[in-house]
């Protein structure tokens, strides 16, 4: 579970609701119009914008915002030095064992392709293609959260219109201005809280942890590569160690 995340949400929402409460408490703030324009409106439009298989598919882009886990640099680059080392040692063949206990199915999949003797510029072929397509899932899944960041304000001001509307309908009875004001704004204040609290963070989430899992793809791609062209363990990591900032790289030959 992604901790930052969750933090990140609870205490935004959090605050916002204290400050919310303080002012003269929360029920002032709950207009069930309000609610079915923005939250229904922005679920409307986004059907309307994509497919209902990508937007069904949201669902489990949102579980990679909460609960997805990048393995450590480092603990892949030692991996890979056991593995290079063992190949050269004992021949490729030798890894077929010890990849039955690698439980990222991308890695598993490049050594198998190694250990089945495909060609380096085959193996790169296929996992370049893989990782171009994750990549691009993952892009769809930002851009939907970006596209509901931009339509939930717009749903507000749309609900702000019909508020004002009707405010200005009942202009013969000054008492109720007030509070028909306040309910046009509320809707406002629905699409704004949405977008910026929630949506626009998610798609920016999103797209930082795909740059950093397109890395480390990349990064194995390239130990898959050396361990099947046969270089040298010594060779393999450095390239790897390239991945890393200057001052964290430890190589194990030292």
């Amino acid at each position: 579970m992604d901790l930052a995340t969750i933090v990140g949400i609870v205490s935004a929402f959090a605050l916002v609701l204290i400050a919310m409460a303080s002012g003269g408490g929360l029920r002032m703030f709950l207009d069930w119009p309000s609610v079915l324009i923005v939250f229904g409106g922005t679920l409307g439009v986004t059907l309307i914008n994509y497919t209902m298989a990508e937007v069904v598919g949201l669902v489990a882009v949102t579980r990679r915002v909460f609960f997805h886990r990048l393995e450590p640099m480092p603990q892949i680059i030692s991996q890979f030095m056991e593995l290079s080392i063992k190949a050269r040692r004992e021949g490729i063949l030798a890894l077929e064992a010890e990849i039955k206990e690698i439980k990222d199915p991308f890695t598993f999949k490049g050594l198998q392709l190694a250990i089945d003797g495909v060609t380096p510029e085959g193996i790169q072929d296929i996992l370049q293609t893989d990782i171009d397509h994750q990549a691009e899932r993952h892009r769809l899944g930002a851009e939907m959260f970006t596209t509901m960041g931009t339509f939930a304000p717009a749903l507000g001001m749309i609900g702000t219109l019909i508020g004002l509307v009707q405010m200005l309908r009942s202009m013969d009875d000054p008492a109720q201005i007030g509070p028909a004001m306040a309910v046009a704004i509320i809707t406002t204040f629905y699409g704004a809280a949405l977008a910026n609290l929630l949506f626009l963070p998610m798609s920016g989430k999103l797209k930082n942890r795909s740059s950093r899992e397109v890395t480390l793809r990349e990064m194995v791609m390239h130990g898959i590569l050396g361990i099947a062209r046969g270089d040298n363990p010594r060779v393999i990591e450095q390239r790897l160690l390239c991945y890393m900032p200057p001052e964290r790289r430890r190589s194990v030959f030292t």
